[in-house]
């Protein structure tokens, strides 16, 4: 369900909100936050809650892996956009999961008019890494329903 004011998503928002995203804020288009939910080391699969505020996004992106590897979202909260270089968005409510192999161009965020929140799971894989490319365009973003 779409949600505009921050105190009623924060209630929708289980996992809970973070910390401002300040090491990847480079690569997004607006503020977001990073939850850990897991310890790098601890556990063999890093998982974070990412909340988007409205209109966010990341940048066109590719998880690159030589085996295994890729990313799954676990939608939780507010409503939000999934897109794969060449293919139409996908919009996105909370009970989704979106699996993203590894190697495939795309981005992920909010909806121009609503907080968005997913787990994020890094899959492992070998020789893992990230490449973030250029920003989704205001033009292209603002033809989103």
């Amino acid at each position: 369900m779409k949600c505009m004011n921050r105190e009623a998503f924060a209630r929708q928002n289980i996992f809970g909100l973070g910390q401002a995203n300040t090491a990847y804020a480079q690569f997004f288009v607006g503020n977001s936050y990073l939850n850990p939910l897991t310890t790098p080391g601890q556990c063999p699969v890093f998982l974070a809650n990412v909340t988007f505020e409205p209109g966010c996004r990341n940048n066109w992106h590719i998880h690159h892996a030589k085996e295994g590897g890729g990313q799954l979202l676990i939608c939780t909260a507010g409503e939000g956009w999934y897109q794969e270089e060449g293919k139409p968005a996908v919009s996105l409510v909370p009970g989704m999961v979106i699996t993203i192999p590894p190697e495939i161009k795309h981005w992920h965020g909010a909806k121009k008019d609503s907080w968005f929140s997913h787990i994020a799971v890094e899959v492992p894989g070998t020789d893992t890494s990230n490449e973030w490319l250029e920003a989704v365009s205001d033009e292209d973003y603002a033809q989103l329903g």
